[in-house]
């Protein structure tokens, strides 16, 4: 911990100076001015803005209109506004000692349509004014060059009705109040946060909460959502494109306004301007945005996304912003999200409110404060009393969010009995018929931290050609050794009986995670087991299951191996992570039974051998192979969110890069492979915006020297020979398995895959009522023997939100031509081991 503040203590102290100094004037030298903001008919206005006059410190009601502010003694004058109300001034003396309630009573908005000119054209006057903000929304992008503001954020999310059983499973919330009504999530944060351009930009967290969890981090990050942007992206997957501003250069092309009249506030006239989408299913906002004339700035706004203009996953989305003055620019001071849908009967609603202050728009950052850590959370962040929070929050909590805290934070101390852990552990680990037979059984000692999980009857029974019907049984133990750091242990024993060959294989795995800052792991693995001849598995043991009986399809081609794997990654910093391993294996190849069972005969077909028969003609013999691999992973600008105990990285804005070589020892516990391959990988994924997204993946490598290779140890791409798809960023959706493998000195691969994300296909009446989305792309394989192969592929995806088809057409160098439908469903894939 004291190297920890020693090497931070450049910025740390005067950041804590400021901390304190802020709660001192917060608590020990100031006063209370509270009350209520409501309209002319007493009805409550919610997260309403109270500001000092002439400065950005000031404070927002909460969802019931409630408002509180600290003050030291003196002379002020508070304003009052909330969007299309009349804001009201009240001047107030802030007397030691002495707490004071003002309550406001805003009258609605009077809009005055006695100046408009409608052009000889006909065309309404909010056009002109949307034209003029257009013109200036760069300039207003970029005019502040950099800022430091102090932000409060509180998130929460709520239930207004939610289903008994879910997929056969009770739903129980464990908090013993079995009405409907639930408060899911409760967060709130302080923050500084500096941005200075073009992209820099740092949060430090001074304070956190979340109801019931004391050891957690909360919502920590904020995000202004600048309409001056032409796309704005709300969450990550509200539309993967994301939504057009309403003052986009290209707005009036998806937009209709209407001028609804002015109104002044402060000497400043302001214009309301109604937006309307010109065309359903098109990521548009609705609703309404005031601009400041003459400057044609945001004043404020009130925008509201619904399912029909392609948002997924929401019913509803508003955003409410609120802009005032500092010097001669403006600056946010509240910005609140309100999401809220419906699904598989979960009724969920919610808010997402800042509230910024204390804004310095020319602020001395000092050298390297800007760095790979975008958020940093400093230490104790976490455990700040209740009586610090009611001292510094601008915002007061609601009674059920009052409630919320008293209720969990008293439950998770229940939680740490023993007993109580006892009785949970007895709830949880009955046997459900859902469980053994689909979903997966899992037992927990929470006590100790240990769960064992165990896999479903539908993953235990699978058959294939060699072993005849094939009982599989994997529990996994796992333990946490706290609740806030990465160490964790996880052991995995392996039983494995073929009912035909009667042959046992049984192994074990093991895997240490560790890291204060960075992730590292250390695995090993030991026995005797099935290996496919691509040990990277390119076809499940369930698929294969499938195929061999009810088409004849014996896709599966396997060896059984004693081995011994030895694994270690380090995560090094800066998007560095460095790996390295030893894969010891003794060979024996299997033969097909002598008389395999299929539930259907096909004409024409029956079952191949068990190898891979375009690369040879008979059985592997036995064989042992020693190697070695090392590699790393880099991404450069990797940026980093910095707990107290720990990093974790966040991605980047540039490509990652692969490097490995794996080197086979002859002579090394008796190994006969002696061989050396090297492979190079790049992959990144580019947001086009409104345009869709565009992945791509390349690799080149290929064999430095190849005296003794036996299969296993080709250079193997991932081909797919059933109907279901393989992920088509790392392989070939009609390529044989083996075809394509070999030992050549050079070969490249190249995946590209574009999502539209709803180009295109929002414009097809009918169809774009589905929200579907077009995908498409193209694979490509070289080598230096001469096998190249290529495919493109159109698809159709995000049917049911999780579907996808596509159409692929391949094409091989002197060979054949094969085209075919590849299907993506979750629900029939699962993990590539077999073991």
């Amino acid at each position: 911990m004291a190297t920890y503040f020693r090497c931070n203590s450049a910025h740390m102290k005067p950041l804590l100076l400021t901390t304190l100094l802020s709660i001192l004037s917060y608590t020990g030298y100031t006063q209370t001015i509270s009350g209520t903001i409501t309209d002319s008919k007493n009805e409550v206005l919610p997260f309403s803005s109270v500001v000092v006059k002439g400065t950005t410190q000031g404070a927002s009601a909460n969802s019931k209109g409630f408002y509180s502010i600290q003050l030291q003694p003196g002379i002020y004058t508070l304003v009052c506004q909330y969007i299309g109300y009349k804001s009201e001034e009240k001047k107030v003396t802030v007397e030691k000692g002495k707490n004071s309630a003002i309550d406001f009573q805003l009258e609605p908005q009077q809009y005055s349509l006695q100046d408009v000119t409608v052009n000889t054209k006909g065309e309404d006057p909010a056009y002109e004014i949307i034209r003029k903000t257009i013109s200036k929304r760069t300039q207003h992008l970029k005019e502040i060059k950099k800022f430091s503001a102090d932000v409060y954020l509180k998130g929460q999310m709520q239930l207004r009705d939610y289903p008994n059983r879910f997929f056969g499973q009770k739903v129980d919330f464990e908090d013993g109040d079995s009405s409907k009504r639930k408060m899911l999530f409760l967060s709130e944060t302080i923050a500084k946060y500096s941005v200075e351009e073009p992209n820099k930009e740092k949060i430090e967290v001074l304070s956190t909460k979340v109801s019931g969890r004391s050891n957690a981090f909360g919502f920590s990050s904020p995000q202004i959502i600048s309409f001056y942007n032409n796309t704005i992206q709300v969450g990550e997957d509200l539309n993967p494109r994301g939504f057009i501003s309403p003052i986009a250069s290209g707005a009036l092309s998806f937009y209709r306004y209407k001028f609804e009249g002015t109104f002044y506030e402060n000497g400043v006239e302001i214009s309301r301007i109604k937006v309307i989408p010109r065309r359903k299913y098109e990521p548009l906002f609705q609703g309404y945005i005031n601009i400041i004339e003459n400057e044609w700035r945001i004043h404020s706004l009130r925008l509201n996304l619904v399912r029909e203009q392609q948002m997924q996953f929401l019913d509803t989305l508003v955003v409410e912003q609120l802009y005032v003055p500092t010097g001669n620019l403006w600056v946010i001071k509240n910005q609140v999200i309100y999401p809220s849908g419906k699904i598989f009967g979960f009724d969920f609603f919610g808010s997402f409110v800042q509230v910024y202050d204390r804004f310095n728009l020319n602020p001395t950052f000092e050298k390297k404060y800007f760095n790979n850590t975008i958020i940093k959370v400093y230490d104790s962040a976490n455990k700040k009393t209740m009586a610090y929070w009611d001292s510094i929050r601008p915002l007061p909590l609601l009674k059920e969010e009052v409630l919320d805290y008293k209720k969990k934070d008293s439950l998770e101390q229940v939680r740490k009995d023993p007993k109580y852990m006892d009785s949970i552990d007895r709830k949880r680990n009955k046997l459900s018929l859902a469980g053994i037979l689909l979903g997966g059984q899992s037992i927990s000692i929470q006590k100790k931290k240990v769960f064992i999980n165990f896999d479903p009857l539908i993953n235990t029974f699978n058959y294939n050609t060699v072993e005849g019907g094939v009982l599989h049984f994997s529990p996994t133990w796992s333990k946490r050794f706290d609740e806030t750091s990465r160490r964790s242990l996880q052991i995995t024993p392996y039983f494995r009986y073929g009912f035909a060959n009667k042959h046992f294989n049984t192994h074990i795995t093991g895997r240490y995670n560790f890291g204060k800052k960075y992730f590292n792991s250390i695995s090993i693995a030991g026995g005797r087991r099935v290996f496919q001849y691509n040990n990277a598995d390119p076809i499940t043991a369930r698929i294969n299951t499938y195929t061999t009986l009810l088409y004849e399809n014996n896709h599966l081609k396997m060896y059984e191996a004693n081995f011994l794997r030895l694994n270690y990654s380090a995560g090094i910093g800066n998007g560095l992570t460095f790996a390295a391993g030893f894969h010891f294996q003794d060979r024996f190849g299997l033969n097909n039974l002598a008389d395999p069972v299929s539930w259907k005969n096909i004409a024409g077909r029956s079952f191949t051998p068990n190898y891979p028969v375009d690369l040879t003609n008979t059985v592997m013999p036995r064989n042992q192979s020693a190697t070695f691999t090392a590699g790393f992973t880099w991404r450069p600008g990797g940026k980093y969110i910095e707990l107290p105990d720990r990093k974790i990285g966040i991605g980047s804005d540039f490509p990652t890069f692969n490097f490995s070589v794996t080197h086979a020892v002859k002579g090394l516990l008796g190994s006969d492979a002696d061989f050396t391959k090297w492979r190079i990988a790049v992959s990144d994924d580019l947001d086009l915006k409104l345009g869709g997204k565009l992945s791509y993946r390349g690799s080149i490598g290929g064999f430095l020297s190849a005296k003794q290779v036996y299969i296993p140890d080709y250079t193997h791409f991932q081909g797919n020979q059933t109907v279901l798809a393989n992920d088509p960023l790392s392989g070939f959706q009609l390529a044989p398995y083996y075809r394509y493998s070999n030992t050549s000195k050079f070969y490249a691969t190249a995946n590209v895959e574009y999502h539209l994300n709803g180009l295109l296909s929002n414009k097809i009446p009918g169809f774009r009522r589905l929200n579907w989305f077009f995908v498409t792309g193209a694979n490509m394989l070289y080598t230096q023997k001469g096998k190249n192969y290529y495919e493109t592929f159109f698809g159709v995806e995000n049917i049911l939100k999780f579907m996808r088809i596509d159409f692929v057409q391949g094409f091989e160098t002197k060979g054949p031509s094969p085209r075919g439908v590849r299907l993506t469903i979750p629900l029939f894939t699962d993990s590539r081991g077999n073991d």
